[in-house]
């Protein structure tokens, strides 16, 4: 071992939360290392050109979450980051039909108008019924969760806070916030729409990135968590970050960097080096070492201390209730370059729906039974999957002329069944191809031409998202985002503060409150945390104020 200098403070992990945590760490004046397996920064959040021209978001692939008062307080547009909203989206139909899902509000009336009158009415009562729970849970983003087993000041304080907001419900909207966080996107929708096609349409939110159907419960939650962001102050917007995902990530290690902070590529950690109960540094997979009393890991809960962390360092009931935290992976990825803009017959020429989300899944049935598929240990016969060509509004993206495609897939399970055994191993180049065959096939109901227009496909199982970016069993969230993994449960209870049992070892990625998505209120939330226990807080503006 080669030791290579001493930190105040050292990062493990140059994904959103990593930088965002790091660049607090650093204006507030310790000096902060970060350290990156990959030869390229930014995790899940990554722009990468693997076909010379275009670019790919080829993990994480649409910005809302993002959470602008951390995009305020460190000027991340003067280092590049620009969002723009996208324009509606579709679903369409073997039989030739569509639902258009505008971004006017009086054009969206008037297609759920053409489907249905009486789901046009009751698509208000949806969204103010969505609206409302947005408005209750985004004050709690960037503030610590409320520990109710906890007599420490501190956890007083939010847990104050949480029943002061409770209590503002009323007895009736408490009982419906209950009522949502636990029922089933699928149950939620059916009381509110009689168009299958529309349930299909809007179901999707639930049930993203999650091994989870539409008719398990908390799903309704999981369509919250896509819902709770903005673009530009509209609630539950989204858009594409001009260049890729990888412009926040680059915006925030240049922050970092200005600050003063150091990255380091090219390996990463090996071991956390504990010394009598604290953390001391990190060793590095290249053999280096460096030292420091504060070690904040970007990596999920489960590979910080299942596989990073000396055992005989943590209590064992700490260590089960690590083992029990739920990383399912159900998610694949292609990322398509096109020499033009496939064709959508069933749509209008030009129609500007087509510069947001597409899908080609008809109904609630259809949804739940590419899950069934999923839980046997195979990829969905008729899978859902979320379809976008960031091209048509961000044309850095792809060479002029041309266009890049985003697919992101649900199901495709982590443990492929195979000969009869089930292993992540199994997922060979050949079982990849037709897993996106299967995709491909479906995606022709939308638009039967794409086959011929493809130049170049990337195609990721849950496999190749945990190899390359270190998500644990290719989990989006690095966690279920069900009610017993989330606010002071998340991801151990008595942990929710972002702390681990070893002093100064710190977790400050998506498995922690509040959960996954490029939000950046992880790393945030995790630095001021480090912040205060360092005799620091003050030097962190409060971003909840």
């Amino acid at each position: 071992m080669t030791e290579h200098g001493r930190y105040d403070a050292i990062v493990a992990g140059a994904g959103h939360n990593g930088l965002t945590t790091a660049c607090y760490l650093q204006k507030a004046g310790l000096k902060t290392l970060v350290v990156e397996r990959n030869d390229w920064i930014g995790g899940a959040a990554v722009s990468r050109s693997l076909m010379p021209g275009w670019t790919y978001s080829n993990c994480s692939y649409v910005c809302s979450l993002l959470r602008r008062e951390i995009v305020r307080d460190l000027d991340l547009p003067r280092f590049g980051l620009q969002v723009i909203p996208y324009e509606g989206g579709a679903s369409f139909t073997r039989d030739g039909a569509n639902f258009g899902y505008h971004a006017d509000p009086a054009q969206l009336r008037r297609e759920l108008r053409r489907h249905s009158p009486r789901d046009a009415d009751a698509y208000r009562r949806y969204r103010q019924t969505v609206l409302r729970q947005c408005r209750f849970i985004r004050p709690f983003l960037l503030r610590p969760a409320a520990d109710p087993t906890s007599m420490k000041p501190r956890d007083l304080g939010e847990l104050a806070f949480l029943l002061k907001r409770i209590h503002g419900l009323g007895p009736r909207e408490l009982g419906e916030t209950l009522r949502f966080w636990t029922i089933s996107i699928g149950d939620f929708l059916d009381e509110h729409f009689e168009t299958d096609l529309i349930k299909a349409h809007l179901a999707g939110s639930g049930i993203i990135g999650t091994g989870l159907g539409v008719y398990s419960p908390g799903t309704a939650y999981v369509l919250l968590h896509h819902y709770m962001g903005d673009v530009d102050g509209a609630i539950g917007a989204w858009g594409f970050a001009r260049g890729g995902m990888g412009a926040i990530s680059n915006a925030l290690a240049a922050a970092f960097e200005e600050a003063g902070g150091t990255i380091r590529t090219g390996a990463g950690v090996e071991q956390f080096l504990v010394r009598d109960g604290a953390v001391a540094g990190v060793a590095l997979g290249d053999g280096a070492e460096f030292r420091a009393p504060i070690v904040a890991s970007n990596m999920d809960v489960r590979r910080t201390i299942l596989k990073h962390t000396p055992r005989e360092a943590l209590p064992d009931d700490y260590r089960r209730a690590v083992e029990r935290f739920r990383i399912r992976g159900s998610s694949a990825k292609l990322n398509i370059a096109l020499d033009a803009l496939p064709r959508f017959p069933a749509a209008p020429e030009g129609a500007r729906f087509l510069r947001g989300d597409l899908h080609c899944s008809e109904s609630l049935l259809e949804l739940e039974r590419a899950y069934d598929d999923w839980k046997r240990g195979r990829w969905s016969k008729e899978p859902y999957f979320d379809m976008l060509i960031p091209s048509q509004i961000d044309p850095t993206m792809a060479p002029p002329g041309r266009h890049m495609m985003t697919v992101f897939v649900q199901y495709a399970p982590y443990d492929l069944e195979a000969g009869g055994t089930r292993s992540g191993t199994n997922w060979t180049a050949e079982r990849r191809q037709a897993m996106a065959e299967t995709v491909l096939d479906k995606i022709e109901v939308a638009c039967p031409d794409i086959r011929r227009h493809i130049v170049h496909m990337e195609v990721r199982s849950p496999k190749e998202l945990e190899d390359e970016v270190g998500l644990t069993g290719g989990n989006i969230f690095q966690g279920e985002l069900t009610f017993d993994q989330l606010l002071f449960n998340r991801p151990v209870p008595g942990y929710a503060r972002h702390d681990t049992p070893v002093k100064g070892l710190y977790i400050v990625g998506s498995s922690t409150h509040p959960g996954g998505g490029v939000m950046a209120a992880p790393g945030a939330n995790a630095a001021r945390e480090i912040l205060t226990r360092a005799g620091r807080g003050r030097a962190m503006p409060d971003l909840a104020a």
